[in-house]
């Protein structure tokens, strides 16, 4: 039997039994509701969940595989054994969300906080069924991912690489269909982490030397914001949930039996398979009795069965356990015989396909501009460009990072094209803007110069660089290209100069700062002799730039994530203008780090005091400035909004949602209720893609932030064109959570809707009246 060392999500290779679903507790019933032939599952005494013919079909597979087994081998399915009495085999766990882990001839994604500051729905599925086709590929059936959270508490967190957005609605729509994308696939979509766990530091009782942090959220929080988006992954298929290493209002993730047996099993209905997170189970029938279903063979083997005599532990939650292991295999139509075998790491077996021109169209989508002065920008065959700083080439030794769970330093000294940890790119190559650059440069016949280094170079005469001081370093170059090798020198007389900065966070660390004093005096340096100077940037989160960003002489601003093994590419594509720029930020950019109202937390207990008010919830309801808000990003054109219509499209006939339970929660919170309208002008010369963004104002009675995101359509708009955009809202899309009714409910009144380019360029508004 399989000795089970840490979670699935560390270990590459290890082989872990999927199970899946029976009741959660001593006592509980299934009955079939043949009337509209799916399963009604017993979760608690007084409540059921109801199945769709899918997940009903997927529950019967699973139930009698189940029935076959004794109680020993019961245990050793939910362990990660194979059982050879019914021909099961162990399923194979992989990360991530950007590729296939330590893998040759596998392609290395967008980080997904790249991946969502593209805004665009199709892109996004594009990319997760990309990266599920090359999990199936290698012979792997469970994706550990997508990652909702950390959902982005504070920008300091130093995982923020992985998450898919800092607003609710926003990840919610993205890891609904990332789970989606994986299923098309024919892998397990493994959702993590679940739940609260938002910073690095004391994350473990191994990392604290002492018992992990615990998250403490009030019950309207908690639903408001942190579980919110996992209503979407469940409805859309999640079939796995990783619980979290630390602990949810003094109770350990993995043990939490109000968190994964009464909210995740039954109010939202997550009828797959809990697993843990890496040191996240702690004993034997606290976990087991608390809603996990997979885990330890040290702490389960022998343990459970002897439960059951002794009377500590049940066979109906064993059944429960087993068959949430095995009823995602089916959920994913893994039984069709058609997955090759599991390969190894340097195995050929080479599933990129066309991933290549997915990954370079997505990372030039998901790019911001931040700024451009007088039209810097798009570049037109300049006759001289010079760039700076590490980020602009490759590392000494390279591509990408290795895995690593110990934590990063606040820069890359290299391009920042992938993550570390859980987040790992694995590049088969890795273009950088340098070999973007200077291809670009050959072909336009533009003189190329380049000094890719933060601190600064001497010049061969022992004169210092404009950086100069002990951070210099002496190169020995000479003179290049009839000048010195100093920032001043080639940044002199250069018709365009580009610094490229990057922020390096990873699993392990939470982040130390939010700017980099070495690469703001750098920017402020080359300014100083350039006065054409733009700014490229590839962060893991929120990156202040208030030293430079004002400089007459900072033309242009471009702003990304970590975008893969074409980013060099991807770069000089919106450089150039071949692709006009339209992505937009996934959170909020302060022009100080106290203006953020959440740090680190640095003692065991972490009292999530700010609610529902983080990120521009909190700018915006606390009137304080950002200096890049939340949804904003510039284009080669402009854009003009007229327009805007709202309608009521279902009536309401109860404050509170009444549907059965069924997967993802009630049903009716998923009935369309208002539908907006609005008609998008494309006034400039360019054809480009406009991020319109739609947010509600509730009434006071659903005590919410002044606004929030409810929906947004990325449509691409024709020069002199229009486009009219519609936004359908759901029950849940307007609905708080009424804490004394334990129901998600909707306060008659009236709403505001707005309709804009970023949550602060509001063009268009209309109210509407609901009434209950």
């Amino acid at each position: 039997m399989q000795s089970f060392i840490s979670s699935p999500r560390g270990m590459s290779l290890l082989t872990v039994a999927l199970a899946l679903f029976g009741p959660l507790v001593s006592g509980a019933t299934y009955s079939n509701a043949t009337a509209t032939n799916s399963t009604t599952l017993g979760l608690l005494s007084s409540d059921t969940v109801t199945l769709d013919a899918k997940w009903n079909a997927a529950y019967a597979k699973a139930q009698a595989l189940v029935a076959q087994l004794n109680n020993t081998e019961k245990v050793e399915l939910i362990t990660g054994s194979d059982v050879a009495s019914v021909n099961w085999t162990a399923l194979q766990f992989k990360d991530g969300d950007q590729g296939v882990i330590s893998y040759y001839d596998a392609s290395g994604f967008s980080e997904t906080s790249a991946l969502v500051q593209t805004w665009d729905r199709n892109l996004w599925t594009l990319q997760m069924e990309a990266v599920g086709a090359e999990m199936y590929g290698k012979g792997f059936q469970v994706v550990n991912g997508p990652t909702s959270g950390p959902l982005g508490r504070t920008p300091w967190g130093g995982r923020l690489v992985e998450t898919m957005g800092q607003d609710v609605y926003l990840n919610g729509q993205m890891v609904g269909l990332a789970t989606a994308g994986f299923l098309t696939a024919g892998v397990v979509p493994g959702g993590k982490h679940f739940l609260l766990n938002e910073q690095e530091t004391n994350r473990s009782s191994l990392q604290s030397g002492t018992t992990t942090y615990t998250s403490n959220a009030d019950d309207k929080t908690l639903h408001e914001t942190y579980l919110f988006p996992f209503y979407d992954a469940v409805k859309s298929g999640m079939a796995g949930m990783m619980c979290a290493m630390s602990r949810v209002n003094g109770t350990q993730a993995c043990e939490n039996s109000y968190l994964l047996n009464t909210i995740l099993k039954t109010e939202l209905g997550f009828p797959g398979i809990v697993f843990p997170d890496a040191d996240g189970q702690f004993t034997a029938f606290g976990s087991a009795n608390g809603g996990e279903d997979y885990g330890s063979s040290s702490l389960w083997t022998d343990t459970l069965v002897a439960g059951i005599t002794n009377g500590s532990f049940t066979k109906a939650r064993l059944d429960d356990m087993a068959i949430r292991n095995v009823i995602p295999y089916y959920y994913a139509d893994l039984d069709n015989g058609l997955q090759p075998n599991l390969s190894y790491a340097t195995d050929y077996v080479d599933v990129r396909a066309n991933h290549s021109a997915i990954i370079r169209q997505v990372g030039s989508a998901s790019l911001s501009l931040l700024k451009n002065v007088n039209n810097a920008l798009p570049l037109s065959k300049p006759k001289s460009l010079a760039i700076f700083g590490a980020n602009a080439g490759p590392v000494m030794g390279g591509p990408g990072i290795g895995f690593s769970v110990s934590g990063t330093d606040s820069t890359y000294q290299g391009h920042l094209a992938g993550g570390s940890g859980s987040g790992t790119s694995t590049f088969p190559y890795l273009v950088t803007p340098h070999d973007a650059l200077l291809l670009r440069a050959i072909d336009d016949g533009t003189v190329f110069r380049w000094i890719m280094n933060d601190t600064g170079y001497a010049s061969s005469s022992g004169g210092m660089g404009s950086m100069g001081g002990s951070s210099s370093k002496s190169t020995g170059f000479g003179s290049g290209t009839n000048s010195a090798v100093s920032f001043t020198s080639y940044a002199t007389d250069m018709e365009v100069c580009i610094v490229f900065l990057n922020a390096y966070s990873g699993e392990g660390l939470d982040r130390t700062e939010l700017y980099n004093t070495d690469q703001d005096d750098l920017v402020i340096s080359i300014a100083s002799e350039c006065n054409n100077t733009m700014v490229v940037l590839n962060t893991v989160g929120a990156r202040l730039m208030d030293a430079w960003i004002e400089n007459e002489n900072v033309t242009a601003v471009v702003y990304g994530g970590l975008l893969g093994q074409n980013s060099g590419y991807s770069i000089a594509d919106v450089l150039y203008g071949d692709v006009n720029p339209s992505g937009r930020l996934a959170y909020t950019i302060a022009k100080n780090e106290s203006d953020y109202n959440v740090g680190i937390c640095l003692t065991e207990v972490c009292e999530f005091t700010e609610g529902n008010y983080i990120d521009y919830k909190y700018f915006d309801s606390y009137n304080v400035t950002p200096r890049f808000e939340f949804g904003f990003g510039l284009s080669y054109t402009t854009f003009s909004y007229s327009d805007i219509t709202v309608t009521q499209t279902a009536a309401l006939n109860s404050t509170y949602a009444t549907g059965t339970l069924s997967v993802g929660g009630r049903e009716d919170l998923w009935t369309d209720i208002v539908n907006v309208t609005a008609l998008i002008s494309n006034t400039g010369s360019i054809d480009g893609h406009e991020v319109a963004q739609l947010y509600v104002s509730f009434p006071a009675a659903a005590a919410q932030p002044v606004r929030q995101l409810r929906g947004f359509e990325r449509v691409l708009v024709g020069a002199g064109d229009d486009e009219a955009v519609s936004f359908a809202l759901r029950r849940r899309d307007l609905s708080y959570w009424d804490v004394a009714a334990q129901e998600w409910a909707v306060a008659p009144g009236t709403y505001n809707f707005t309709v804009g380019a970023s949550s602060r360029d509001l063009r268009l508004s209309a109210t509407l009246d609901i009434s209950i």
